[in-house]
C-alpha cells in the first residue's frame, strides 16, 4: 500500500467519524482497517495508530458519561 493510499483510507475513516455519532462504530471501522493491514502482512501506519488511540479515547469518555 503506498502513501497516497493511506491518505485516501484514514481520510474516509475521518469522513465516517464526522458522520457518526456512536465512538464504538468508528473504533470498530478503524480496528477492522488494521486488522486488514495485518492479515494482508502490511506494517500499519502511524496515523492509523494515533486514530486508534484517538477513538478509543472517545469511547471511554463516553462510557464515563463525558
Amino acid at each position: 500500500m503506498n502513501a497516497n493510499d493511506v491518505v485516501q483510507e484514514v481520510a474516509e475513516l475521518n469522513g465516517l467519524i464526522d458522520e457518526t455519532e456512536d465512538p464504538r462504530e468508528c473504533y470498530a471501522a478503524v480496528q477492522d482497517c488494521i486488522r486488514k493491514h495485518r492479515e494482508a502482512g502490511e506494517e500499519i501506519p502511524e496515523d492509523l495508530h494515533r486514530l486508534e488511540q484517538v477513538m478509543l479515547t472517545e469511547c471511554l469518555a463516553e462510557s464515563q458519561g463525558r
